[in-house]
């Protein structure tokens, strides 16, 4: 049973997390989103030196919380790619440094990874096989974990990921940043039936569509002309309704592919991760869809859902059980597949 430390930088959240294997002894987020609000989206640069500021005080705090000291760690862990690479560099070398220090073990967590693990932390008993939804700002794929550490990319998108297009659009009705959790409040008291949105088919050469990935750039341009059109009537902009009618289109359209994913691979559970596994309407939706077909829907808790270390720590647990070890010459990343995350290993 190994008892990890991880950190997580690999955008604006500051994070420093403590589980034994898959329960949490403490979970540290320091947000940045009030720094980078004035800005309409995260400047990395602003995002590397605000973790600078707080990242030694977080690993402090960590520790207090759980009541443990050095000795009771078994292992340090670092999210190393995908992300910010200045800002993964900061949580990176704190690690390897706390490593060295503390003559630990070292793993870099693959922070999609991260994401998929992120239902394991109350749902301990979940194993592979089964397929996830990962949805956040900078991805929306579809992975069929066939093992631990075994990963299937099946679909994604061909574009915008979801929270992008969910930031853009807010972006677009003047609503402010992070847009996902504004929209999803505004739609509450939206119709979504009230315009009719693409749902962003992916044409084949062979002709018919791609059944999992995505595109939502079609999507932000639709409402980019509805805005239009409504402005050039004179009338007040309907927001609560765009909201709404976009937030299901998209709900709908990730839904529908989850569920055509898990059903084709004969799988019974599908699991979301990331920022938007957030949102009611995906929820509702694929709760509410996968219900005739008896699948399983496992949704992390909201606090899981956003970036934070708890996650980057459960998944570094578990490959500490299984004999991972990472190089301390292991760099940052801004990008790399999911399914090359075994390269991050000895």
């Amino acid at each position: 049973m190994a008892t990890v430390l991880a950190i997580e930088t690999s955008c604006d959240e500051t994070a420093v997390a403590i589980v034994k294997n898959r329960e949490v002894s403490s979970n540290v987020v320091s947000s940045q989103i009030a720094v980078h609000q004035q800005y309409g989206g995260v400047v990395p640069e602003v995002a590397s030196r605000s973790h600078l500021e707080v990242i030694d005080g977080a690993i402090a705090q960590a520790l207090a919380e759980a009541q443990l000291n050095w000795s009771d760690i078994d292992g340090i862990a670092a999210t190393c790619t995908p992300g910010l690479v200045g800002a993964l560099l900061v949580g990176l070398t704190a690690g390897k440094t706390l490593a060295m220090l503390h003559q630990k073990p070292f793993l870099g967590i693959h922070h999609l990874e991260g994401h998929l693990y992120a239902s394991y932390l109350t749902e301990p008993s979940l194993e592979p096989p089964f397929i996830c939804l990962l949805v956040s700002g900078g991805h929306t794929s579809l992975i069929d974990v066939q093992a631990g550490g075994v990963y299937e990319t099946l679909g994604q998108t061909r574009d915008d990921a979801a929270g992008e297009a969910f930031d853009k659009v807010a972006r677009l009705l003047k609503l402010g940043y992070p847009g996902g959790p504004i929209i999803d409040r505004l739609a509450k008291s939206g119709n979504p039936k009230a315009f009719k949105l693409p749902e962003g088919k992916i044409g084949l050469p062979s002709g018919g569509y791609h059944p999992y990935d995505t595109s939502f750039s079609g999507l932000k341009t639709a409402v980019l002309r509805l805005v239009e059109k409504l402005k050039a009537t004179g009338e007040e902009l309907p927001v609560n309704d765009i909201a709404a009618s976009f937030q299901d289109t998209v709900a709908r359209a990730l839904s529908k592919r989850a569920i055509a994913c898990a059903r084709d691979r004969s799988r019974d559970t599908i699991v979301i991760g990331g920022g938007v596994a957030a949102n009611s309407a995906l929820r509702e939706h694929l709760l509410a869809d996968a219900a005739p077909h008896n699948l399983r829907v496992l949704f992390p808790p909201l606090k899981y859902c956003t970036d934070n270390a708890a996650m980057i720590a459960c998944a570094a647990a578990d490959r500490l059980n299984r004999g991972d070890r990472s190089p301390l010459t292991l760099g940052a990343q801004s990008r790399m597949a999911l399914t090359d995350a075994h390269q991050l290993y000895l």
